[in-house]
């Protein structure tokens, strides 16, 4: 992982510091300087080791150990004033003190250890419940979390939208999700396999991207349907559900959450084109009249060009006379622009 400049300016200085402070100690030790010198720096060099391994420990995590550590010091303490080091087993050890000493510590330590790895695989979410009725809400410059279905991961746009950044904030995938995709790539069916593979495939360049959380959620719930679960888990972390499935999207707007439709996205980009506009049209088929021939945009959307099935196979300049909406989307019709 590539060091930014201030971190090593950071560790410059520091290292510097810490030589100048070895040095004047052993001075006052009456001690050669250098062995001073050897030491701080060798002081040094071990922080910025344990620097390197922490290098993904963010501040974040920090908070959460620090509550973990807390708690756990807080649940050694109460073991430790419950009487137990009153019974006659440590009473009658000859060594007892020496004994509840040592145990106190090894408590001590246990429950400190287990806090911080407790808290640490944990979420903000569910710190709520060490303070009852409390919920840990998401500032408001990270926005809330966007949970992804399995279908949007398969699909394959996402770490091109993400990198283009018209989504941002923390991506949080349900284990059920990653389940699903692993089942998909072990299937004996070679498509249900394809997309599988290509769905673990869009997760890895997920987790890969600069600048995107990505956090896979431990759900433990009843098993239910995915539909179901997604819904359920969107409510319950207050997040945005991503999907490209329209009855997946009309039951989660159906129970208040907030939808982010991949097919909606798409429909909206779609150029609004009107009466007078000019393209350059490659023209591909020939239409249902004799006289007319057909193209398409970039984004699949088709245009009818009348007088223009001599053009077949070439690319015109085309403006747009006509629009029709139809059931299917909207109709286009142009005609050969005219020579200047």
């Amino acid at each position: 992982m590539k060091t930014s400049w201030p971190i090593r300016l950071v560790r410059a200085l520091f290292f510097a510091f810490s030589v100048f402070v070895g040095m004047a100690v052993a001075v006052g030790l009456r001690q050669e300087a250098w062995t001073g010198a050897v030491s701080g720096a060798a002081f040094m060099g071990l922080l910025v080791l344990l620097d390197v391994v922490f290098g993904r420990f963010t501040l974040r995590d920090f908070s959460h150990a620090t509550l973990g550590l807390a708690v756990g010091l807080f649940c050694a303490w109460l073991i430790t004033r419950i009487g137990v080091f009153q019974l006659a087993y440590f009473q009658n050890q000859r060594d007892g003190g020496e004994l509840q000493s040592i145990v106190e510590v090894c408590v001590y330590g246990a429950f400190a250890f287990f806090g911080i790895t407790f808290a640490l695989r944990s979420d903000r979410d569910q710190f709520a419940f060490l303070i009852p009725y409390v919920r840990f809400r998401r500032d408001s410059s990270e926005g809330e979390p966007m949970l992804l279905d399995t279908n949007v991961i398969i699909d394959g746009r996402l770490p091109g939208v993400f990198r283009c950044g018209f989504l941002s904030g923390a991506v949080v995938v349900p284990r059920f999700v990653l389940d699903e995709l692993q089942r998909l790539s072990d299937s004996a069916e070679p498509t249900k396999a394809m997309r599988g593979r290509r769905g673990l495939e869009m997760m890895e360049k997920l987790r890969g991207a600069q600048g995107l959380t990505v956090s896979i959620h431990e759900d433990a719930g009843a098993a239910a349907e995915v539909d179901v679960r997604l819904v359920t888990l969107a409510r319950e972390l207050n997040a945005r559900l991503i999907t490209n499935d329209e009855n997946l999207v009309r039951v989660a707007r159906l129970r208040g959450i907030t939808v982010l439709s991949f097919r909606e996205l798409a429909e909206a980009l779609h150029p609004e084109l009107s009466v007078g506009d000019e393209l350059r049209l490659p023209l591909t088929k020939p239409g249902k009249d004799k006289a007319q021939a057909v193209g398409y945009l970039p984004d699949g959307t088709m245009i009818v060009v009348n007088n223009a099935a001599a053009q077949i196979g070439q690319t015109v300049d085309v403006v747009v006379s006509n629009t029709l909406p139809t059931s299917a989307g909207r109709l286009i019709f142009a005609d050969i622009k005219p020579a200047a």
